[in-house]
C-alpha cells in the first residue's frame, strides 16, 4: 500500500575452526583414539559447540626405535661400551637414537679361554719336546693356539741329568774284582 516496511536481521556468524598440530613421536602416536605408526599428515573433522566445522590437522613424524643384535667370539675377555666381559652370555646395552628414540643392542658373546700349561720333567742327557731336542736344563716355552683360536702357552721346566761314562785302566795280578 506504499507504506514503509522495515526488516531487521539479527545475525550471528560463528566461525569454522582449523587447528594444526606438529608432533614427533617414537614408534607410534595415539590421536583422537587412533594409533598411527607412520609419518604423515592426518585430518580429524568434527563440529564446534556452535555447530560449525572444526578441522584438526596433525603433521606427524614417526621415528623408529632400534633393536640390533650382534654375535661375537673372543678370547678371555671382550670390551663393549666401556665394560669388559669375561664370561659367555647375552648382554644388553640401551641408549637413544639421534632422533631420541630407544636403541637396544643385544650382544651374544662367546668367550673362549686361553690355556697356560706347565710341565716339570727330569731326563737323562736329552729330552725331545714339540720336535726339538733339549740337552740343557732350563725353562722352555712353546706357544700355539687352541682349537678355538685362543693362545695356548706351554712351559717346560726341564732338568737334564748327564749320564756318566767312566773308563778305568787296571793292571792286576791273578784275580781282580770289579763291582
Amino acid at each position: 500500500a506504499g507504506c514503509e516496511r522495515v526488516e531487521v536481521l539479527h545475525l550471528t556468524i560463528n566461525k569454522s575452526e582449523r587447528e594444526e598440530y606438529t608432533v614427533v613421536a617414537c614408534d607410534e602416536y595415539v590421536w583422537n583414539g587412533v594409533t598411527y605408526t607412520e609419518s604423515g599428515d592426518y585430518t580429524y573433522n568434527t563440529t564446534t559447540a556452535a555447530g560449525c566445522e572444526r578441522v584438526e590437522v596433525l603433521h606427524l613424524t614417526i621415528n623408529k626405535s632400534e633393536h640390533v643384535e650382534f654375535s661375537m667370539t673372543a678370547c678371555d675377555s671382550y670390551e663393549w661400551h666401556g665394560v669388559s666381559y669375561t664370561a659367555s652370555g647375552d648382554y644388553t646395552y640401551t641408549t637413544t637414537t639421534d632422533q631420541g628414540c630407544e636403541r637396544v643392542e643385544v650382544l651374544h658373546l662367546t668367550i673362549n679361554k686361553s690355556e697356560y700349561v706347565e710341565a716339570t720333567v727330569t731326563a737323562c742327557d736329552s729330552y725331545e719336546w714339540h720336535g726339538l731336542t733339549y740337552t740343557q736344563s732350563g725353562n722352555y716355552t712353546y706357544t700355539t693356539t687352541t682349537d678355538q683360536g685362543c693362545e695356548r702357552v706351554e712351559v717346560l721346566h726341564l732338568t737334564i741329568n748327564k749320564s756318566e761314562y767312566v773308563e778305568e785302566t787296571v793292571t792286576a795280578c791273578d784275580p781282580y774284582e770289579w763291582h
